[in-house]
């Protein structure tokens, strides 16, 4: 079986791997939060239980001569007090660790931190799943029995690398998408000390859902028409012409069968040029009608296979390490310039009857150099995790004022920073 030796990255984890640093760790974390506080000694006993079945966390990333690899470590995780910001370092020359993830917990919280290259986040959820599962399970016996999580694929099923799956040899390129060119990035200086702070946004779901609807979009679409909104009220004379870009995350498991725990999603755009004669309504139904083209399985299948096509090309493949990395790093940061900021929506996080009952919010994080915001439901709570590398914050107030009329209740909470 694959996972008993070493093994190749996917093409993404490969990016991740020549793009890091300090502030972009490339890691996300997912927190639960209990409805009391966490035991430790039960809580490592549940990680320890959940590395047996999820061999495939348990590995460490090696530099070859013209790729990464992946090989199994006999490591054990340790589980700590929380005392590191959200998304710490798990991979680089920074990092003395050997495991690329990290359990903590803070009174009722429970944080998994996992570097991106060796899982998405339906991976990472996966996992962390699993770990409370098992806690809860050893603390409340009685209540979890017979209580089953959904997955159940095998440890071969986990392990796949699904883009190399589903790839489809062909010797042309055919581009899709909005091409617009370098887009807007918020004004101003970035927090010294490579760091990045974290926002925390609470509201009624329904509420929100229900604005959505008024506005015939869907809540993805609605978010990010506002969050365009709120970069635009930012924008300079200057840059008045200039597009903005939020890019957002796709899991292709949606559209294609698999159940890998490693990275398999794509990543589409959607670019607007303010004239300024858009109202949210108006902006809200183009960016709906934009993405859902971006979401059609003929346009994700392409964009996939022009990502794995480069991979099968032979030149590349005889490229030394040394000098392909430097190159994917050019073309990625080169990228990263199309693009304004990320909005990665995970979905309604759903738990068995007696789970649920015992955690009360989840919610998640991603690092990045830039705008990044995670949303998540987990009952009537709809979560928003920012990632924000910038010290004036005005455009994330403007952001989060915009949903005032549209859930009865916000609360939000934030990281410190050094000035």
């Amino acid at each position: 079986m694959e996972q008993d030796n070493w093994y190749h990255l996917d093409n993404v984890a490969k990016i991740f791997l020549a793009n890091h640093n300090r502030r972009d760790t490339r890691t996300m974390r997912i927190s639960y939060t209990l409805f009391e506080d966490v035991d430790p000694d039960i809580l490592k006993e549940a990680l320890l239980k959940t590395i047996k079945s999820l061999r495939h966390f348990q590995v460490r990333i090696r530099r070859g001569l013209f790729w990464h690899y992946v090989e199994p470590t006999d490591v054990l995780p340790e589980v700590t007090e929380e005392s590191d910001r959200p998304c710490p370092e798990l991979y680089g020359k920074n990092y003395r660790g050997v495991l690329h993830y990290k359990v903590t917990y803070y009174h009722n919280r429970i944080n998994l931190d996992m570097f991106h290259g060796i899982a998405d986040g339906t991976g990472a959820m996966e996992f962390l799943n699993t770990i409370v599962y098992n806690y809860l399970t050893y603390k409340y016996p009685e209540d979890m029995k017979g209580v089953v999580l959904n997955s159940e694929a095998d440890q071969e099923s986990r392990n796949v690398n699904s883009y190399r799956q589903y790839y489809e040899h062909s010797d042309s390129f055919r581009v899709s998408g909005d091409s617009t060119g370098k887009a807007y990035h918020v004004h101003g200086l970035k927090l010294p000390y490579e760091q990045l702070q974290f926002f925390e946004v609470h509201m009624n779901v329904k509420e929100v859902i229900a604005k959505s609807k008024e506005l015939k979009v869907s809540l993805t679409s609605y978010i990010g028409a506002k969050l365009m909104m709120a970069l635009h009220s930012d924008m300079p004379a200057m840059a008045k012409k200039m597009p903005i870009t939020i890019s957002m995350p796709v899991n292709l498991r949606n559209y294609f069968p698999s159940e890998t725990a490693r990275n398999f999603f794509n990543s589409v755009s959607v670019s607007h040029i303010f004239t300024g004669d858009e109202t949210l309504e108006s902006l809200a139904l183009e960016y709906d009608a934009k993405f859902k083209e971006r979401l059609k399985k003929e346009n994700l299948t392409e964009q996939m296979h022009n990502f794995e096509r480069i991979e099968h090309i032979m030149f590349t493949r005889l490229v030394p390490l040394a000098i392909k990395q430097p190159v994917v790093k050019y073309f990625s940061r080169k990228s990263a310039k199309t693009v304004s900021a990320v909005i990665s929506n995970m979905g309604a996080i759903k738990l068995p009857v007696p789970m649920s009952e015992k955690v009360k919010e989840v919610s998640a994080y991603c690092a990045s150099d830039d705008i990044f915001i995670v949303v998540n439901s987990y009952g009537d709570d709809l979560v928003m995790g920012i990632s924000y590398p910038y010290q004036a914050t005005g455009v994330l107030k403007t952001f989060v004022r915009s949903f005032h009329d549209d859930s009865s209740e916000i609360r939000v909470a934030a990281t410190e920073v050094v000035r």
